[in-house]
């Protein structure tokens, strides 16, 4: 019979969401009976197994409680309901770094950070060595970390954490850290582990390490369990979930998606299909307005989820408050470090859009195959041109709402060459 390493039952966790914190501290001091908070629940009824040396996967959409289930099996977190037990030392690559103290050297953070997981010193100086190879930053390891750049902070914090030999491994995400070469190491430390029967809980959003990696995954949704079994059939599941979270997929082939989209949403904004970005820029002298906008994947919907390797489009429409000769329309996608990674406009495209009207709206479509690497973006849209042989901004929308890209095989850099292999 196998030996059950972590056990989640009926979990679930409640956040109490207050307009004004004077709400919260009237409730806090008995001033008041009525019921000031909304409830929402981060995770709900919550019940999986992870049993000794299996590697379960977690995925889900953001938002479907991943990180939350992590922080309360580390003891980060209290659940309000439910009962965790964990049969196990563990080591958890969460927020890498949390617990370090940026005054002390490198060397002090190991024996500070080895102490608060339960290690003696004698058992921390057996693996130092370990750690500090793994790490490879050199002397800088005996100055303090608050000079370190981020990327030798992160190796430093993960080098301790995954060399602790630890009973149970938890993973948030934390296997992309640093350099390529140094991703090459932690994959390779990581298959390590699953050699020597270590039970690992695998959070990602990179499908190709989940698929290769883990015995067994669990699907949330909206902070419930929406299914486990084999990593294929979860996974195409969850590919499901993302183009066709908003309802049934709108069938292709009887008219233009234009068209179809139009009807659908016709009582609401396309931008309202969308999570929009809070902080986003929004200037220009509006001479046009960018008034609405749209993701659309492969099956026809409005999506900001899209899978790499199908074709997507990047919609927008646009108002014109004044007579304009040929204005110029624009898209850009960015890292979430801000990085331009790609992006075009209508004069690259050698697509001239002609004189405008006052009162006038343009819809354009810019229709391409997705081929960045799986993780998150940001789009930014505009809307330019010339005015007296001036160049002119009418309206741009920097970072206006993200686009997550499902990839189940990742390449090196940012996009995929799409090679074709052959061995003979």
């Amino acid at each position: 019979m196998e030996k059950v390493a972590i056990q989640v039952s009926n979990v679930s966790k409640l956040y109490k969401l207050y307009d004004k914190p004077m709400d919260r501290l009237k409730e806090s001091l008995g001033f008041t009976k009525e019921k000031k908070y909304k409830e929402h629940y981060a995770l709900r009824n919550l019940s999986f197994e992870v049993n000794q040396g299996e590697c379960v996967g977690i995925i889900g959409t953001n938002g479907s409680g991943k990180s939350t289930i992590l922080k309360i099996i580390t003891g980060v977190l209290n659940p309000t309901e439910g009962q965790i037990v964990v049969n196990g030392r563990i080591s958890a690559l969460l927020e890498l770094g949390a617990g370090f103290n940026m005054e002390y050297t490198g060397i002090e953070n190991i024996y500070l950070n080895g102490t608060m997981m339960g290690f003696s010193r004698e058992e921390i100086d057996t693996r130092i060595d370990d750690i500090l190879a793994f790490a490879d930053i050199g002397d800088f390891v005996h100055q303090p970390v608050k000079t370190y750049s981020s990327g030798m902070f992160v190796r430093l914090a993960f080098a301790v954490a995954i060399n602790i030999d630890p009973e149970i491994l938890i993973v948030d995400e934390a296997l992309s850290v640093g350099d390529v070469f140094f991703q090459v190491k932690c994959y390779h430390k990581f298959e390590e582990f699953k050699k020597m029967g270590k039970t690992i809980l695998f959070v990602s959003h990179d499908l190709g390490s989940i698929s290769k990696y883990c015995d067994r995954v669990v699907l949330l949704n909206k902070g419930e369990k929406m299914a486990e079994g084999k990593p294929k059939r979860i996974v195409d599941l969850y590919k499901q979930i993302l183009v066709n979270k908003d309802g049934d997929v709108i069938e292709q082939g009887t008219q233009s998606d234009l068209a179809q989209i139009s009807e659908e949403f016709e009582e609401t904004l396309w931008k309202a299909n969308l999570e929009l970005n809070p902080q986003l820029l929004d200037y220009g002298e509006k001479q046009a307005e960018i008034i609405d906008f749209a993701l659309i994947d492969d099956q026809g919907e409005i999506n900001s989820g899209i899978v790499k390797g199908t074709d997507f489009k990047i919609r927008m429409k646009v108002q014109f408050n004044r007579d304009t000769q040929d204005p110029i329309f624009a898209f850009t996608i960015k890292d979430t470090q801000g990085t331009e990674i790609t992006g075009t406009n209508t004069m690259y495209e050698n697509i001239s859009c002609g004189p405008v009207k006052a009162g006038e709206e343009k819809t354009v479509t810019f229709t391409q195959k997705m081929n960045l690497q799986g993780k998150a973006y940001l789009l930014s849209l505009g809307c330019v041109g010339f005015s007296n042989n001036k160049f002119t901004v009418y309206h741009r929308l920097y970072d206006v709402c993200n686009i997550d890209v499902i990839s189940d095989k990742n390449t090196v850099g940012y996009y995929d060459m799409d090679s074709d292999v052959e061995i003979q």
